[in-house]
């Protein structure tokens, strides 16, 4: 039995997106970003694809367990750390590598004896996004005391996180950079600061320079351009070289002809100017398809756009058919993809691609191809 609703996860557009990292960031590890289910196209299946990273990234703990379970071995930065003692035992336990932002995240480290491989720690300073870290003021004191806990190595490594860097003429990424160079001047180990925006926009944050002086490596932490969204306003994708990871498609279930006047869909929002053909597809809401698209939404059927009508169902959506010739049960309908893309339907839905990605749900089948 074929499933009702498909997120088609495409291997060599993943890749070719990862090798978009490496041209822009030539020399920089990338710490590739997985989390919230790799962004909603499957955590092991990106995971595996993505063996070339140098590490990948995860925002739980949890997150990291189900990676190292599936005998993930590369290294697993958890971006949001831990909130408490357990968390910390497991992460130990797992080989994780910790984000640090907070005083009693210090203490509880302070707290832990050695005696087990110790923990690479990455310490984030707040230098704009206002969300986590420690202030630029106490990055000193902070990377002094973590340096005196036996539990940590050594390499005690530096990030931020850019707030503003989707907005090329926002000047709050080059604030933080500045605000970044000036702690991390005398660093001795890694540093990160790029996300995709900076990777694609901002190359001074990727690179020595008169903005940015440091000794170790500098790690680029992509996400979103990996499954093929531009991170940057007012560029679009295939401009950047980058292509559309997944494809979330259904199939028709039904086709049949409706009079003019005739009500589709909850409410009766929709009324049939003329003699039409509708059709209905096996997705809604529930498989992440969100009920503000409404009506006039466009899909691929057969590959020609149509539109949907009526309101988005928790399980289907209808679609006018009319102008389509040929259309039977068992057609595929893409919902997004090369086309039409994810950035789109964000646009249409007052979102953003990261919504509609991350909210495709659990009952909806991710293949591989």
């Amino acid at each position: 039995m074929k499933p009702s609703a498909v997120a088609r996860i495409g291997v060599a557009a993943l890749q070719n997106n990862f090798q978009q990292v490496r041209n822009a960031a030539p020399g920089c590890p990338v710490l590739a970003v997985v989390k919230a289910n790799a962004y909603g196209h499957g955590l092991l299946e990106v995971a595996g694809a993505l063996s070339s990273a140098d590490a990948l990234g995860v925002s739980r703990i949890e997150e990291a367990v189900r990676l190292r379970d599936a005998n993930i071995r590369q290294p697993i930065v958890v971006l949001s750390g831990f909130s408490d003692r357990e968390g910390l035992e497991i992460s130990r336990q797992h080989d994780l590598q910790l984000v640090v932002h907070s005083e009693f995240q210090v203490e509880l480290l302070e707290a832990v004896a050695g005696g087990r491989s110790p923990l690479t720690v990455w310490l984030k300073v707040d230098t704009g996004m206002g969300r986590l870290g420690v202030k630029p003021s106490e990055v000193k004191a902070t990377a002094n005391r973590l340096r005196a806990c036996s539990a940590i190595a050594s390499d005690l490594r530096l990030m931020t996180h850019l707030a503003c860097a989707d907005d090329l003429a926002n000047g709050a990424t080059t604030d933080q950079l500045r605000r970044f160079a000036k702690v991390a001047e005398n660093w001795d180990a890694d540093i990160s600061i790029a996300n995709s925006a900076g990777i694609l926009g901002w190359p001074q944050t990727t690179r020595p320079g008169p903005e940015l002086q440091y000794s170790g490596a500098n790690w680029v932490r992509p996400g979103l351009m990996l499954y093929g969204v531009s991170p940057l306003l007012g560029k679009r994708l295939f401009e950047l070289g980058l292509q559309p990871v997944m494809t979330f498609e259904t199939r028709l279930i039904a086709v049949d002809s409706v009079k003019r006047g005739s009500r589709v869909g909850y409410g009766g929002d929709w009324i049939a100017t003329r003699d039409s053909v509708i059709g209905v597809a096996g997705a809604g809401y529930a498989d992440g398809y969100p009920w503000r698209l409404g009506c006039g939404t466009p899909v691929l059927v057969n590959g020609k756009r149509a539109e949907t009508v009526g309101r988005i169902s928790m399980d289907l959506i209808s679609i006018d058919l009319t102008d389509l010739s040929s259309v039977n049960v068992g057609d595929p309908v893409v919902l997004w993809g090369g086309d039409p893309q994810v950035a789109e339907l964000a646009g249409r839905a007052g979102t953003n691609a990261y919504e509609l990605l991350t909210g495709v749900s659990d009952r909806v089948s991710r293949q591989v191809c």
